[in-house]
């Protein structure tokens, strides 16, 4: 049935891990669909207080969500952002950052040997045999490469395929959540869903805006007709416009970016793609994962049974067809709350708050 299977593939790739902050479980899910583009990261200790976690969900391809998974947190650490402690800038630039890689004769060869067709061509094949710089005396390069690599695709302009991105740090007893796209991170406080992320659909009216003005449209809910999100990584066809910068092309990178101090209250927060999101409102997955763990000890298992849960019986349902992947975290107790927030952030961290978008 094309991007379809006829039975799906339910084998799930699932791990755990834990520090003394936190525990958390993944686990995600081919399903129904001809092939696997959703990719994750799960850092526990970036740093010596910092962990990282993101799901990326592919569209048209694995390339960009497996190169986000790849690179993007990489980027946050390195940034002159972070390093001086503004943890919401060094997501933003990281975003960007993913599309600014993908262009040229190394973006086009790091996209290639993640094995999508690029061009036309076998990704491992050709990333492997065409690259003027394919040998094992690469492993040193520095970020500048990226942009001064030369070869046949030099003229690169970026992958026509792209991914969501949403990914969260978690530093002491800050949660920073940057967001594009459609998957969504949900936390749940004293057993209330609130979402920390915002689904960027075409429809919404800063979105249109966004579109309209840089010369796009929407029809059917899709950007041009073609893609049903607003916000993604990739998609250089929809980010062509010249004359406006990247947070203003029809479809842009550029992240919500949500801050919110942790309390005793906070048990766990859920980081998914739409594939789950279709099946379960917010409320409905922190209703069932509190009750899954108080039957499952390792959380890769309750995020099993989430997928499970969602998966459609038949290609008729609709809904539940889609590749799934779900990180779930949990915070141990206490969380450090003695002081208060304006003497544990810096100044350039101020705006933590109480979630901002609750699903009611």
């Amino acid at each position: 049935m094309g991007t379809s299977l006829s039975i799906p593939k339910t084998e799930k790739f699932s791990e755990d891990g834990e520090n003394d902050q936190l525990r958390y479980g993944l686990s995600s899910m081919q399903g129904w669909r001809a092939t696997m583009e959703d990719a994750h990261a799960a850092h526990l200790d970036v740093d010596s207080s910092t962990s990282f976690f993101g799901v990326y969900d592919g569209h048209g391809g694995k390339a960009v969500a497996k190169f986000c998974a790849k690179y993007l947190h990489q980027q946050v650490l390195k940034s002159e952002e972070y390093i001086a402690g503004d943890v919401g800038t060094s997501l933003q630039k990281a975003f960007f950052r993913m599309d600014e890689m993908m262009r040229g004769q190394r973006g086009w060869r790091e996209l290639a040997v993640l094995g999508d067709k690029v061009k036309g061509f076998n990704g491992m094949i050709e990333g492997l045999i065409r690259s003027p710089r394919c040998s094992g005396d690469n492993k040193d390069q520095s970020d500048d490469d990226w942009t001064f690599e030369k070869g046949p695709h030099s003229d690169f302009d970026g992958p026509t395929s792209g991914s969501t991105a949403c990914v969260a740090i978690i530093r002491n007893n800050l949660l920073f959540v940057a967001n594009a796209g459609d998957s969504r991170c949900v936390i749940s406080r004293n057993g209330q869903a609130y979402n920390l992320s915002r689904d960027h659909k075409p429809e919404l009216a800063i979105e249109k805006e966004r579109i309209y003005k840089a010369g796009g449209f929407i029809h059917a809910g899709r950007v041009n007709g073609s893609l049903n999100l607003a916000r993604a990584i990739g998609d250089v066809d929809f980010k062509n416009n010249r004359f406006l910068s990247a947070e203003k092309q029809a479809v842009t990178a550029n992240p919500d970016i949500n801050t919110v101090d942790l309390h005793d209250e906070d048990e766990f927060m859920v980081i998914a793609c739409d594939g789950i999101w279709d099946c379960l409102s917010s409320q409905q997955l922190v209703d069932f994962v509190r009750q899954e763990l108080l039957l499952k000890t390792k959380l890769s298992e309750v995020c099993e049974r989430v997928l499970d849960r969602c998966l459609a019986p038949s290609l008729a349902v609709g809904d539940g067809c889609d590749n799934m992947t779900m990180i779930l975290v949990q915070f141990k107790k206490p969380v450090q709350t003695s002081a208060p927030a304006q003497e544990q952030s810096p100044s350039n961290e101020q705006g933590a708050s109480e979630p901002r978008l609750e699903d009611n």
